[in-house]
C-alpha cells in the first residue's frame, strides 16, 4: 500500500539487479539504498519506497526464496555495520516486537516479493525487495491514519486473496520479520537475521 502510493506520488526509486542469491551486486545495492535514505531525510512527504527488482531466480518456491531474501538483508547490514550503527529507534533483535531492520541508521520495514508467492497480493514478475522507510509509518500513525491505512489494506487483501494475510499482525505487538516474505509461519520460526551491529566499531551517520 505504502509503496503503491509512492510509485503514484513519483516517490519509488528502483534498482535492477542480476541474481538474489549473487553478492556481487551487494555494494551497488547498498549505495542505492544510502541515496534513497538521503533523499527521504530531506523529504517532507510520506510515502518513500525503494524496490531492488533481481533477474533471478526465474521461479522461486516461498522456501527458496525466504532463504535467499534473508541471505541478501544479512548480507546487506553486515556491509553497513561496517560503517554505520543500527537506528535506535528500533531493535537489531527480530524476535523483538520493536524489531525492524536497519540500514545508514535508517529503520526500513521490508516486503518481498516473487512470482512463486501464496499470496497473490505478493506476486511479482520478478524476486524484489522493497524498503520502506519505517518513521513514515510512525508519522502515519502520531496521525492517526494508521487503522485507516491498515484497514484497507486488509479489505484490499480480502478482495484480492479471499482472506486477510495471517501475518500482518497490528503494527506494534508481534515482530514486523514475521511479515518481510510473505510467508506463513508458525510459532516454532526463528528467523535467521542476526545484526553484527554491536560487535563492530562505526561512525554516526552523517
Amino acid at each position: 500500500m505504502a509503496a503503491k502510493t509512492a510509485l503514484t506520488w513519483q516517490q519509488l526509486q528502483c534498482l535492477v539487479v542480476d541474481h538474489l542469491a549473487c553478492p556481487k551486486d551487494d555494494a551497488a545495492i547498498l549505495e542505492f539504498l544510502y541515496e534513497f535514505v538521503d533523499t527521504y531525510r530531506q523529504s517532507e512527504k510520506l510515502y518513500h519506497s525503494a524496490a531492488i527488482i533481481f533477474k533471478g531466480p526465474d521461479v522461486p518456491n516461498e522456501a527458496l526464496f525466504e532463504e535467499l531474501f534473508w541471505q541478501r538483508l544479512q548480507a546487506l547490514s553486515n556491509l553497513d555495520a561496517q560503517r554505520y550503527g543500527y537506528d535506535r529507534r528500533v531493535v537489531a533483535d527480530p524476535t523483538s516486537p520493536d524489531f525492524s531492520f536497519s540500514l545508514k541508521e535508517e529503520a526500513f520495514f521490508v516486503i518481498g516479493l516473487h512470482p512463486g508467492s501464496s499470496r497473490p497480493a505478493r506476486r511479482f514478475t520478478y524476486p524484489t525487495l522493497v524498503f520502506n522507510a519505517h518513521a513514515q509509518f510512525e508519522q502515519i500513525r502520531a496521525n492517526g491514519r494508521y487503522e485507516n491505512l491498515r484497514d484497507t489494506i486488509r479489505t484490499r487483501d480480502v478482495a484480492y486473496s479471499g482472506s486477510i494475510n495471517p501475518m500482518l499482525q497490528d503494527f506494534g505487538t508481534a515482530s514486523e520479520a514475521y511479515q518481510y516474505t510473505g510467508k506463513a509461519y508458525d510459532q516454532a520460526w526463528k528467523c535467521p537475521f542476526l545484526s553484527q551491529h554491536d560487535s563492530v566499531n562505526h561512525h554516526s551517520a552523517a
